[in-house]
């Protein structure tokens, strides 16, 4: 056991004394401070100590091949600090070890959560396998700071990201976080994605269809190749719906003779309930059905739900002249033409399933007309219909 002045080329240079298994050198410089040298080539920085018991105790650094050996002496002279105030670096690392790296928490707690309690939860799955877990994945839950999750927030929107799938990487941590709280998780007994602000839409100008538009798109649908979009699309108007819980709807979920449709997960994770107006009701019972299949829609090849639309989607509104359209954008249109009809924020958040007003806003987007008449009638009111008269007397 020589002791020597270890440095980086005695490290790169240092051998396994001839005969022996290994052999450690010591550091005249920090007390305790080891390089490992095996007969099989192998290097290992540790330090060793005794605990506040007495008990010689031996904490492992890191492999001489991956971690230099500055930061090795760095890890020794802040070990052996702990040491000197009478902590015990065992204690920490067995405390450590109690809290999960956020990959192992994800496996063995949220996945299996959301399976239980979300219905969407594949595109959530694949937002962690690509943007979290690569990053934070390696990292105990204690380790994850605001900093962290606001640089890579930061980042998805400097990569070009959308809005809205930016904010999901702050959104997800504070679920996580949340939910490790409430299990009682080791190292989770704070929120770092709380500190995190959330890019904010600008809302005005989102997208919907005039009654003009939907015209020529239900006319370019009725020629598809794709014999199921047309009527997707139309109930996507007539309920205001999001994609995937129609494309996921059975029969039995429809009851006919009180007029509802019960869609048992919504995007909440609660059931909800929508009414079936007379049109739907008409459109409903005229769809194709095929024996043994419980869908309403379904891909008349598989007699499963489609998995993705976009290509026939994407030839259609390009026929129709609406390139920019997305069908999500057929539920800010079902919202919109009801504010346009005079119903109440109230009453549209209860139809599209909002739990907030103020989530309901960014849909209730008027038509310039609907502004135009608005404005028209506000004039009318202060100034008279009488104005023009007034004008010609002059």
């Amino acid at each position: 056991m020589p002791n020597v002045n270890l440095d980086a080329q005695f490290v790169r240079d240092a051998v396994c004394q001839e005969g022996r298994g290994k052999t450690d050198y010591y550091d005249n410089a920090i007390t305790g401070f080891i390089l490992e040298v095996r007969a099989t080539g192998g290097k290992t920085y540790s330090l060793r100590y005794r605990d506040p018991y007495g008990k010689q105790r031996q904490h492992k650094i890191g492999d001489a091949k991956a971690i230099t050996f500055d930061k090795a002496r760095q890890a020794a002279e802040k070990l052996r600090s702990k040491v000197v105030l009478g902590e015990n670096p065992a204690e920490d690392k067995k405390a450590l070890r109690q809290v999960p790296t956020l990959a192992e928490f994800i496996r063995d707690k949220y996945i299996p959560h959301i399976h239980l309690h979300r219905r969407n939860f594949q595109s959530t799955i694949s937002f962690l396998n690509i943007h979290i877990i690569p990053r934070f994945g390696a990292l105990h839950l204690d380790q994850i700071t605001s900093t962290m999750i606001s640089e890579a927030h930061q980042g998805m929107r400097s990569k070009g990201y959308a809005l809205a799938m930016a904010n999901k990487l702050p959104i997800l941590f504070k679920i996580m976080f949340n939910l490790a709280k409430k299990m009682r998780v080791h190292g989770a007994s704070s929120n770092p994605a709380n500190d995190v602000t959330l890019f904010q839409a600008n809302n005005a100008k989102e997208r919907y269809l005039s009654s003009e538009e939907t015209a020529r798109l239900l006319e370019v649908l009725a020629q598809s190749e794709n014999t199921q979009l047309k009527h997707i699309v139309a109930l996507m108007l007539m309920f205001g719906c999001r994609k995937r819980e129609l494309l996921d709807a059975k029969w039995e979920h429809f009851d006919m003779e009180r007029s509802n449709w019960r869609i048992p997960m919504s995007k909440s994770g609660k059931a909800c309930n929508i009414p079936i107006s007379a049109k739907a009701m008409e459109l409903l019972q005229g769809l194709p059905r095929w024996n043994g299949c419980p869908y309403v829609v379904p891909n008349p090849n598989t007699l499963k739900p489609y998995g993705n639309l976009f290509c026939a989607w994407d030839t259609a509104r390009k026929r129709a002249g609406l390139p920019d359209v997305r069908m999500h954008d057929l539920r800010h249109s079902f919202a919109s033409n009801l504010v346009n009809a005079g119903q109440s924020i109230y009453v549209v958040g209860k139809l599209l399933g909002h739990s907030q007003v103020k989530t309901t806003q960014r849909y209730a987007h008027l038509s310039d007309a609907t502004l135009h008449a608005a404005v028209d009638a506000a004039a009318n009111a202060a100034i008279g219909p009488g104005l023009e008269s007034q004008r010609a007397s002059a």
